[in-house]
């Protein structure tokens, strides 16, 4: 089943991230977290391609796998450090193992790769190639903004490329302030930008994650997740439950708000979309 087709079924999705292992004996231990999480009965699970595509060539068996479990996976794809033809190569393994949602990006540049000329710039730029491969196909956007661009608008402005070549949907980048991504929603309806978006959610349950994180992403850290954060980390145990409870809450502030998508960046650990979804499995049937 594609995502588009899950979208125009239910009100409200749940999905959650993977990434794929380095090296080969990793590969259990994302399977045994993929089992755990199709229990919570997600509509798709994605699957990265890892930092500057390093572990691209595991995307596509790591996401076949989920296929067998019963749940629509969505196999990310960049056009950074990829030739045409490795691209149409990737293309076609995905399309030969029933794969059929894609979310296009464009990834990480590797360090050693000065001297390699890609084919594409943009994701944008191989959104034709998956829509005309029959792709339920996918989108990032950045409700605080690409790190590359000038300013909000526009990022916005550019995102309306992925738009007019034919994403079916968009997942944000991960924030922590609501308010960010309803003044962002609000944005993209006055640009004429109304497709589903599904909110990304990163999870904090150790302090050391969120520098990281906002050095990564140039996320907002609100004086409440700062104020958590300050005061637990150095209790391993109580920031675990604090951070729960803080994506909880929020995730619950966005279902009450209409958004049409939940996607949850677990970081390959399975406990912690099980014990977000304890408290709200309720919710989820209701807002479903």
């Amino acid at each position: 089943m594609t995502i588009k087709e899950i979208l125009e079924s239910k009100k409200l999705l749940l999905s959650f991230e993977l990434f794929p292992p380095k090296k080969e004996q990793g590969f259990e231990g994302v399977f045994e977290a993929a089992e755990k999480l199709s229990f919570l009965r997600p509509d798709f699970i994605s699957v990265t391609c890892g930092a500057g595509g390093t572990t691209g060539g595991n995307t596509s068996q790591v996401a076949a796998k989920i296929k067998s479990m019963g749940i629509p996976p969505l196999a990310h794809l960049t056009c950074i450090d990829n030739t045409r033809e490795s691209l149409m190569q990737k293309i076609q393994e995905m399309k030969g193992l029933g794969i059929k949602n894609v979310l296009a990006l464009r990834g990480d540049k590797k360090i050693d790769s000065s001297d390699f000329k890609q084919a594409f710039e943009h994701a944008s730029d191989i959104v034709p190639l998956l829509k005309q491969a029959g792709f339920c196909t996918g989108g990032a956007c950045y409700p605080e903004g690409h790190p590359g661009s000038p300013c909000l608008d526009a990022d916005i402005d550019n995102l309306h490329y992925k738009v007019d070549a034919g994403v079916d949907f968009l997942t944000t980048q991960m924030f922590f302030d609501n308010n960010m991504l309803y003044s962002y929603l609000y944005r993209l309806n006055s640009k004429g930008i109304h497709l589903p978006v599904l909110a990304g959610i990163m999870p904090v349950t150790n302090a050391s994650q969120v520098q990281k994180m906002v050095r990564l992403s140039g996320a907002h850290v609100p004086p409440k997740l700062a104020m958590l954060c300050d005061k637990f980390s150095s209790n391993r145990e109580a920031m675990y439950q604090a951070g729960i409870s803080y994506a909880v809450d929020q995730i619950l502030d966005l279902i009450s708000n209409g958004i049409r998508g939940i996607h949850i960046y677990t970081m390959n650990k399975a406990n912690v979309a099980c014990d977000i979804l304890k408290n709200l499995n309720s919710v989820f049937e209701a807002a479903a």
